[in-house]
């Protein structure tokens, strides 16, 4: 069940947190992995402890928002699944404040990466998608694209919240010739591997404990295989419990 043997998979911003768990979940079921980051280093050393777990995998380094170099890493490779998981908050989190004292440069990464590099790397690999008539692509997505999650993640929630839209409407595009387009919103996640802070943020959930990148690479394991192909146009919630849609 949901193995990926023979699949092709691109895991953009895969250099850490979510995105790693991703890769290596997709790697233990089979798929030759292509791990993207905008940190080549960061690309290199996952591709290499996949690779020592037995998997098959390559760094493929790019920035998502620069749309040839997209094009460039690849159009010329046939990409059976690809996850849009690269995002940031950007600036306007890293010093939050209400969104009317804020300048167009605080939010333009966050829109850039969360909503333009999903579209610029899905408007790539689409039409091969489409052609093969089978394909796989999901966006890791947040509560905060429907909810708002106080000052500071106005721009980041626009982000999140577009691709959620666009990816719907993709889906329902190329829903009758073998492709599935799914997001996953996540809840709060445990990129830390434990601390007073998390503890105290795991209180507030249903299930007591913070998302980790196991979790979203299990689900994300489901949506690429062939035991989901009447899944689609779907913002599925990953949160513990808690409401983030």
């Amino acid at each position: 069940m949901f193995r990926l043997d023979g699949r092709t998979a691109i895991v953009t911003g895969a250099g850490q947190n979510s995105g790693t768990g991703i890769a290596s979940m997709f790697a233990a079921q089979g798929a030759h992995v292509y791990v993207n980051d905008l940190l080549p280093e960061r690309a290199e050393d996952v591709a290499t402890r996949l690779r020592s777990a037995g998997g098959s995998a390559e760094a493929l380094p790019f920035d998502v928002t620069d749309l040839d170099a997209v094009q460039a890493a690849l159009t010329d490779r046939p990409i059976d699944i690809l996850v849009n998981n690269a995002g940031i908050a950007g600036a306007e989190a890293m010093q939050p404040k209400p969104f009317a004292e804020t300048e167009p440069s605080e939010w333009s990464g966050a829109i850039s990466v969360n909503l333009g590099g999903v579209m610029h790397c899905t408007h790539t690999v689409l039409p091969g998608m489409i052609e093969r008539g089978h394909g796989r692509i999901i966006g890791i997505v947040s509560g905060a694209g429907t909810q708002g999650v106080g000052i500071g993640v106005a721009a980041y929630s626009a982000g999140k919240g577009g691709a959620a839209g666009f990816l719907r409407s993709v889906a329902l595009e190329v829903a009758a010739v073998g492709v599935t387009v799914n997001s996953v919103a996540l809840g709060l996640m445990d990129n830390t591997g434990g601390s007073g802070v998390t503890d105290r943020l795991a209180r507030s959930i249903p299930t007591k404990r913070l998302g980790t990148p196991d979790d979203v690479g299990a689900l994300c394991t489901y949506l690429a295989s062939d035991e989901a192909s009447w899944m689609t146009a779907q913002t599925i919630p990953l949160a513990g419990g808690s409401i983030t849609s």
